[in-house]
């Protein structure tokens, strides 16, 4: 007789290997029916030479740091735990001091 058995557990990142840190003041998302792309950048203050560019191409570049594929079906929960901690946050240290977009 095969009885289905219900095991309840909890998923943590394993901290024994190490994985470098990185920073990222910017992020850029895409998405496509399956899933969604994070491209995270590392946007520097912007020179004199990249100004007159951007006036004419409207664009500037970023270096990308790191870029993350989230299967669609995830990102509810990525949401929701981002809105839950961004609440924890602000408890502890108030809005935030200035605005990045």
């Amino acid at each position: 007789m095969d009885e289905k058995r219900s095991v309840n557990f909890t998923i943590v990142p394993d901290e024994g290997e190490t994985v470098p840190r990185v920073y990222s003041n910017f992020c850029a998302i895409q998405n496509s029916p399956f899933d969604f792309t994070l491209t995270f950048c590392e946007m520097q203050p912007i020179s004199d030479r990249e100004i007159k560019e951007a006036e004419v191409t409207h664009v500037v570049k970023a270096p990308v740091k790191a870029r993350m594929v989230v299967p669609a079906q995830m990102i509810p929960g990525l949401i929701a735990a981002l809105q839950e901690n961004f609440r924890l946050y602000q408890e502890s240290f108030g809005p935030p001091k200035g605005t990045l977009h």
